[in-house]
């Protein structure tokens, strides 16, 4: 099965269009206003119409309350909803209840221990998305920081959901990510910017096109 690609924190149509025609399975939109990739409904709405059936939109909260969620995904027509904060098991069970598409929780990783606690998902998430932990200092986001972790911790690992790897991709080292990973969908995000929050469409191709390559 060829490798699945996610474009996550898509903000322009210039984005977007690269995205569609390179081939991407998954077009990610980014609601937590911390971020640069933050997104108004407005821009939100506009973003999403130019995503065709075949890609899966994927709405990316940082522990969203209920109204937060029914907004965003009704609003964005997300197929997924990705949680890329501290939602413990039954917090996303709740949500789960309440929202008709597939629940991607994201888990972050610095040692063997994150990637284990991620197994206290398998019965409420639909997906799991291993990213690198940020630094534990003052303005640091949960995700989207261009930083990878030691893949050789998920060598060799099997886990009973679909899972995505995100956390310092780029189209130089994606090969060798998907080789020492295993993973089968992967997910970028500053990887394909020039700067912090804008997606540059000739990256994102070459990612794209890195990614059609391996087997």
């Amino acid at each position: 099965m060829p490798i699945q690609t996610k474009i996550c924190g898509l903000t322009t149509p210039g984005a977007v269009r690269a995205a569609v025609e390179g081939g991407a399975a998954f077009a990610g939109f980014v609601f937590y206003p911390r971020s640069p990739r933050h997104l108004q409904p407005e821009t939100a709405a506009m973003l999403a119409s130019l995503v065709p059936p075949t890609i899966k939109k994927v709405a990316v909260m940082v522990n969203p309350s209920d109204m937060a969620v029914r907004e965003v995904t009704t609003l964005l027509q997300a197929d997924y909803l990705q949680l890329h904060g501290d939602e413990i098991p039954e917090r996303v069970k709740e949500i789960r209840k309440k929202f008709r598409g597939g629940i991607i929780k994201a888990v972050t990783v610095r040692n063997s221990d994150d990637v284990a606690a991620a197994l206290a998902y398998r019965e409420v998430a639909d997906m799991l998305l291993f990213d690198a932990r940020a630094p534990e200092t003052p303005g640091n986001l949960p995700g989207g920081n261009g930083l990878r972790f030691d893949w050789e911790l998920l060598r060799g690992r099997k886990f009973d959901l679909p899972w995505m790897l995100s956390g310092g991709l780029n189209a130089e080292n994606i090969a060798e990510a998907v080789a020492i990973t295993g993973a089968r969908i992967v997910d970028v995000s500053s990887g394909v910017e020039s700067a912090p929050g804008v997606k540059d469409p000739a990256l994102i191709k070459g990612f794209l096109g890195a990614a059609a390559k391996i087997p």
